[in-house]
């Protein structure tokens, strides 16, 4: 339950105090931490204290205490030194590590918890009683915030994120797959959605050796404990949606998807009808580059042919004949917006479409 890393960086800090060598054991007798390289000439010692019904042992140059989970044997912890100061710091480390081993299990909880909470698997009932016992408030504002660190991982990943959350205990950092870190934030009431995007960049500079590669949605803010699965299922979506129309941002929020979100959600088949319906032959991303720029320019710039023709370096009739070829060849004229509005909602299928079935392979 604890990490040998922990266990280590507490037997450090100890024997850096008292100036006295530590050691901590499985109930199996095997050495998971220590500040001396000798622990294996106290193995039959402590094999026998285990076997033993004694709490405390001394031998010789040593002390040995017992660490329960429960009543179950979980640590053996050993300090070498005599008298008695070493016995009090024997038993002050035993302490320490008997209170690390309840502060990991609380988390453990918290953790399964949250987990439950945002995959919608507890009854409301059990989301009252279990945030009630775990001391988790019901009506804190919350939004979830998915961070996805590439198909690469150095391990250290979901430690690194909570070190970045680690003061704010209202924030709660898990994983609930092997991709990504989910990250149910505690907001103020009044600029929630301007925290949790600082809160993005923070994480993302965290990330530094590999930025371009993390990626960060969230969702909406929600007012109670109950309605945390909702906002977990929008970041998600918002994960997925900003691949497909928004490449170039690494942070994604749900309340920016706009009709991605409803193209997200359309079956394949109905996409292509539609694309079919529209275009008969040709399909929209068919064009050659030089259309497409010209056609994206065109709705970055809300239909305006002057502006267009100045952005793109070409000369307004030059524009207007490319405009024209356009409708030609798709019988949409792009400066009537409900074809603009058409022509624009096919392209984003077709993206959608292509993504999907990139995904398949």
């Amino acid at each position: 339950m604890i990490s040998n890393h922990i266990l280590q960086k507490t037997v450090d800090s100890l024997a850096h105090i008292t100036k006295m060598d530590y050691a901590v054991l499985d109930a199996d007798g095997i050495s998971l931490a220590s500040t001396f390289a000798q622990v294996g000439d106290y193995t039959s010692g402590v094999n026998a204290f285990v076997a033993s019904t004694e709490d405390e042992l001394s031998l010789l140059d040593v002390h040995l205490y017992k660490v329960y989970d429960e009543k179950q044997l979980e640590f053996v912890v050993l300090i070498r030194g005599e008298g008695e100061l070493a016995e009090t710091y024997g038993q002050l480390a035993a302490f320490q590590v008997s209170e690390l081993l309840i502060a990991y299990k609380e988390r453990l909880d918290k953790d399964n918890f949250i987990k439950n909470l945002l995959l919608d698997n507890l009854l409301l009932v059990d989301i009252y009683n279990r945030a009630k016992k775990l001391h988790v408030d019901l009506n804190a504002r919350r939004g979830v915030m998915i961070i996805e660190c590439g198909s690469i991982k150095d391990g250290d990943e979901l430690e690194r994120v909570r070190n970045i959350f680690g003061g704010r205990s209202r924030d709660f950092v898990t994983a609930v797959d092997e991709r990504n870190i989910i990250v149910v934030k505690a907001v103020d009431s009044e600029n929630g959605y301007d925290e949790m995007e600082k809160m993005a960049e923070v994480v993302v500079n965290s990330f530094e050796e590999k930025s371009d590669k993390v990626r960060i949605s969230y969702g909406t803010i929600v007012g109670e404990l109950k309605e945390v699965s909702r906002s977990y299922k929008e970041a998600a979506m918002a994960l997925d949606v900003g691949k497909i129309f928004f490449k170039d941002h690494q942070i994604i929020a749900y309340s920016v998807l706009g009709i991605g979100r409803l193209i997200y959600q359309l079956p394949i088949p109905l996409c292509k009808m539609f694309i079919h319906e529209i275009f008969e032959k040709k399909s929209p991303d068919e064009f050659d580059e030089e259309t497409l720029v010209t056609i994206n320019k065109f709705f970055e710039n809300s239909l305006n042919v002057s502006e267009t023709s100045r952005q793109l370096y070409i000369h307004r009739n030059t524009l207007v004949y490319r405009l024209d070829k356009i409708q030609k060849s798709t019988g949409l004229d792009l400066r009537v917006f409900e074809d603009a509005i058409t022509f624009k909602i096919a392209l984003m299928v077709v993206e959608y479409m292509n993504y999907m079935e990139n995904m398949e392979y």
